[in-house]
């Protein structure tokens, strides 16, 4: 029950890109408004994920996932029959901010529910699951939909999912309420979104355009209002976050797991994407389909994870996934331009088994450590904190990336080229393919070849960066978890020193 809003939640996140070019013809949106169309959901989603835990944590779990499931389907019926490109921008919004109710309730639900160690880390495995099941199902089953029916029919799907939500949920879900919540702070909410929409904003401007004066500001503009966030939450008796559980070492360690993992891997999913459709030449869905085994990967691990938890220490275990990610990103760097196929996939399912783990485990700790009337608010601290890893990866890793292909490329430029074709090509892959082709037949050909080996250059620098930062990772957690016991022991809590 708990499982089906983070799938749809994550399917979301993924759809939209295949159903981008139909809803376009059909819409004739600006290039504005695709951003907007493309962009608003997961602003939204990323920058309310604490206010809706903290709402939470007053209203109650159940009723908030409830809420937030009637939003989420009602929006899904409004994004499907879009008319115009503003009602589709509108309808993506309320999306989000329906989604942003849905992962903060599920995951604190899971932690008022199952009191017992052992049972909370299963359940947290495959709530886990389920988030990385809809990103790998959300390209495959947009692609079958689009393939059959109109760009609508992508979104429809959520629909009887939160309908035998909103029917089962009040039957098979118990509720949880803060008895002492206090008085819910307006300025905080408005302050935490302020704060988070223009850094994620300015990290995806940075991605794209590379370094320049508007994410800068806007980073440092998010930077700043949430520096008053915190001072505002130090004056409340009752804050939307508890500061003291970034005192507890096993929390701020087990953020700061998701974070980084999440850097990694976000970093090369793209990276890897372009691989399969513009250097091995890939359709997008027969691409997609290919990242079912990591769904698979991912599986194993979750579950792995949960069973090892119960005699194996938590850090042990995570520094483990982490060492087993790192080997999956080294495997990649044997790819090549012609057949890089079988390691990319073994490379990617290593990493979906070694990140699975790391993440369900952190995860796990970070909703122990708070108390059962905050677990709303700690569940959206995690959220947000994968959130901005993801982002930062994109943009971080992707900018190294773009740097090697364009200093590659630049020195295998084949002769012949046109300065504008030149520029246009070194711009990105996809543009480089696309001036290929209005080549002629040598040349175009030759451009290819060279575009396609300065991008595989730039992906194995990008995954050497992303094994060693979890090669870090995995050295943290092995001494700053070192001391909390397998959850098969009698007392989850940190030893003595």
């Amino acid at each position: 029950m708990l499982l089906l809003p983070c799938l749809l939640v994550a399917m979301d996140m993924s759809v939209l890109f295949f159903a981008l070019p139909f809803l376009s013809a059909d819409l004739e949106p600006t290039s504005t408004q695709q951003l907007w169309i493309a962009d608003v959901y997961g602003f939204l989603l990323a920058g309310l994920l604490i206010t809706m835990g903290s709402i939470g944590d007053r209203i109650g779990r159940r009723r908030l996932l409830l809420i937030g499931a009637g939003v989420f389907g009602a929006a899904s019926i409004l994004t499907a029959y879009a008319p115009s490109a503003e009602w589709l921008i509108v309808a993506r919004a309320l999306l989000g901010i329906g989604g942003a109710t849905l992962a903060p309730s599920t995951l604190s639900l899971i932690r008022n529910m199952f009191h017992d160690a052992k049972q909370r880390t299963l359940a947290i495995s495959l709530w886990t699951a389920g988030f990385a099941g809809g990103a790998a199902l959300g390209p495959i089953v947009g692609g079958l939909l689009l393939e059959h029916f109109w760009w609508g029919s992508v979104f429809l799907i959520n629909v009887p999912a939160m309908v035998l939500l909103l029917v089962l949920g009040p039957i098979l879900l118990p509720e949880h309420v803060n008895p002492n919540p206090g008085r819910f702070d307006v300025l905080s909410a408005v302050l935490s979104l302020a704060a988070v929409l223009p850094v994620i904003n300015g990290i995806k401007q940075f991605a794209e355009s590379g370094v320049s004066l508007a994410p800068v500001v806007s980073i440092v503009a998010g930077v700043l209002v949430g520096v008053l966030f915190v001072l505002r939450q130090r004056t409340l008796s009752h804050p939307m976050i508890d500061l003291g559980l970034f005192g507890q070492r096993e929390f701020g360690a087990a953020i700061g797991i998701c974070v980084l993992a999440l850097f990694a891997v976000m970093g090369l999913s793209f990276a890897s994407a372009q691989y399969l459709q513009l250097v091995l030449g890939m359709r997008p869905f027969t691409a997609a389909l290919w990242s079912a085994p990591t769904f698979v990967g991912m599986a194993i691990g979750t579950t792995m994870a949960a069973l090892l938890a119960r005699r194996v220490r938590p850090g042990f275990l995570v520094a483990g996934g982490m060492v087993i990610a790192a080997a999956g990103f080294g495997l990649i760097t044997g790819i090549d331009v012609d057949g890089g196929l079988p390691l990319l996939v073994a490379g990617s399912t290593a990493i979906a088994v070694g990140v699975g783990s790391a993440i369900a485990l952190a995860t796990d700790l970070v909703v122990a450590s708070a108390p059962p009337e905050r677990a709303g608010a700690a569940s959206a601290i995690s959220e947000t904190g994968t959130e901005f890893g993801g982002a930062l990866g994109m943009a971080v890793l992707g900018s190294i990336g773009v740097a090697v292909y364009r200093s590659g490329l630049e020195d295998t430029l084949p002769d012949g080229v046109p300065d504008a074709a030149a520029s246009a090509a070194s711009d990105t892959l996809g543009g480089a393919m696309a001036v290929a082709e209005g080549l002629p037949a040598p040349l175009g050909g030759q451009l290819a070849d060279a575009a396609a080996t300065a991008y595989v250059s730039g992906l194995h620098v990008t995954v050497l960066v992303g094994a060693v930062v979890l090669t870090c990772v995995s050295v943290g957690a092995a001494l700053l978890l070192r001391r909390i016991p397998a959850s098969g022991d009698s007392e989850k809590m940190v030893e003595p020193a």
